[in-house]
């Protein structure tokens, strides 16, 4: 695995007369957990992780040894009361740690001490001594700075006297702490107690618990900062994923308003509708929103604009849920828009996927680090409606708001297709997201005189002059084209055929002879 190195931040400098001091942290190099910890895990002190079987305790734990070893210079002790060093070995080759060249570098040392319930008998005092040999020799031997125990339950499996048991665990977080390493402890949730003794959670300086639910046929993974002493903290639940990169934690904190408002215009692709933007376009950095029913445009006017960024050379990103990259290529071909020569020269990625094959989490973790590896200029999201499959609308317009405020903080712009369903009122998306999106344009095929004609109107335009009316558009050899405006004696618009009527009924009068003049 490659070591990334990250440079800590400097200690902020007090004010004069504050005799306030920050708490010491440990980074754990996990994605999003160090935001939501305000710097990481208490230093020098216990954490417990606790959780139900599966929630991913032992990988969060072993995540946290790996990247203080390779990013923060800390080596490590992983001590197993479950699993033999060869499965840990093994399970955290799957994401992309390399244990044993770790251990060869005496950067990390594993060790497993098997305990099994059926072969314990209890008889005389029992105290930890032999395990506070075995751990100190292990801390001693390689210079560690982390310690993971993993799990405590099995540590005293075997013991009925509960007076013990609490006696002899606050006994090992004291030795931890004058060990003055920094420790994860997991333990497994029972009931509505976060471990089976009850007392972990009290003695530990920091508790974090883990929970995977399951809905909708798909599972999601949650983590909370439970209590954080001597440290503001995130509270809220997190979604939080494992994938083949890690733990990555999804903090909803992390939504801010920070992000600078650019004054750069760049164009929308299609000429008739830069117009309505006062022939500029969107703002860059705008979070653009098209919206209607299906067969009214959406694909075609986000393909003009992915089309526009790579005629600038720019990149551009195109995540779609509902058909193939070539199909996309095929069916915009169909209107002059030829995107395959753009993906051959690598301006162009069409990303697609079907919403149902992950969670809502683990698509905003792909994205962002598609996003993040590849740096588009602009990003295409077709359409956002379809994740409404694996969450709610509550999760989904959350998510999407997380996606937004990544994007609007790299500066990027993005265009969102939503579908609406027939019937429906105009003026409302099916997940209620037009007021997180800067422009906002609603497409429709209404039905008049026997045809359906498409047009486009402009609801919203953040920061910028834009027209009022309700402009017809046609799809032809060369993409998506407005008409002009053709209007009734009695002020009213016509479009369609009627449009064509009344243009040769124009057409016919200017024509006509004036039978007041006669010829002399």
């Amino acid at each position: 695995m490659t070591a990334s190195v990250r440079r800590r931040k400097p200690a902020p400098t007090k004010r004069a007369g504050d005799s306030r001091s920050p708490l010491p942290k440990a980074p754990t190099g996990i994605a999003g957990l160090d935001e939501i910890t305000h710097g990481g895990l208490p230093r020098g002190r216990p954490t417990l992780v606790s959780g139900g079987a599966g929630c991913g305790k032992t990988l969060l734990a072993m995540e946290f040894l790996v990247r203080g070893a390779l990013e923060y210079g800390e080596p490590g002790v992983f001590l197993s009361f479950e699993e033999t060093v060869d499965d840990l070995v093994a399970n955290a080759r799957s994401l992309g740690f390399d244990l044993q060249r770790l251990s060869a570098r005496r950067r990390l040392l594993l060790d497993y001490v098997r305990l099994e319930p059926s072969e314990l008998t209890e008889s005389g005092a029992y105290d930890l001594e032999g395990l506070f040999i075995r751990l100190g020799h292990a801390i001693d031997s390689i210079g560690a700075q982390r310690v993971v125990l993993d799990t405590i339950e099995l540590l005293f499996s075997g013991l009925s006297d509960r007076f013990v048991v609490r006696a002899e665990l606050a006994r090992l977080f004291r030795w931890l702490k004058e060990k003055r390493v920094t420790a994860i402890v997991t333990g497994e949730r029972v009931a509505e107690h976060l471990t089976r003794h009850g007392l972990e959670e009290y003695v530990s300086d920091c508790v974090i618990l883990l929970d995977q639910r399951v809905g909708e046929q798909s599972a999601t993974r949650r983590l909370r900062i439970l209590k954080y002493r001597g440290s503001a903290h995130g509270g809220n639940e997190m979604p939080f994923l494992i994938d083949d990169h890690g733990v990555s934690v999804l903090p909803i904190t992390s939504l801010g308003l920070a992000h600078q408002a650019p004054t750069a215009h760049l164009s929308t692709g299609v000429p008739g509708l830069d117009e309505m933007f006062g022939k500029k376009g969107y703002f860059r950095g705008n979070s653009v929103l098209v919206s209607g029913t299906a067969g009214t445009g959406k694909s075609s006017l986000a393909a003009h604009f992915a089309e526009a960024a790579c005629r600038r050379g720019e990149r551009c990103l195109y995540f779609a849920f509902e058909e193939s990259p070539d199909q996309i290529a095929r069916n915009m071909g169909s209107i002059g828009i030829e995107l395959a020569p753009w993906i051959r020269r690598d301006l162009l990625r069409i990303h697609a996927r079907r919403p149902t094959s992950l969670g809502l989490e683990a698509h905003l973790v792909a994205m962002h680090r598609l996003i993040d590896e590849w740096r588009p200029r602009v990003v295409v999201v077709d359409p956002v409606t379809n994740m409404i499959a694996v969450g709610s609308e509550t999760e989904v317009k959350a998510m999407l708001a997380r996606l937004i405020d990544f994007m609007k903080l790299r500066q990027i712009t993005a265009l969102f297709t939503s579908l609406t369903e027939g019937g429906r009122a105009a003026e409302r998306t099916d997940l209620g997201v037009s007021s997180l999106m800067d422009v906002w344009m609603l497409v429709g095929n209404p039905e008049s005189n026997g045809e359906r004609n498409r047009t486009i109107q402009i609801v919203k335009a953040r920061g910028m002059a834009h027209s009022n009316q309700v402009r017809e558009f046609v799809m032809t050899g060369h993409g998506v084209t407005l008409v002009d405006i053709s209007r009734r004696a009695d002020g009213s618009v016509a479009i369609g055929s009627a449009r064509g009527a009344e243009q040769r009924h124009a057409l016919a009068g200017r024509a006509k002879p004036n039978r007041s003049h006669r010829a002399k």
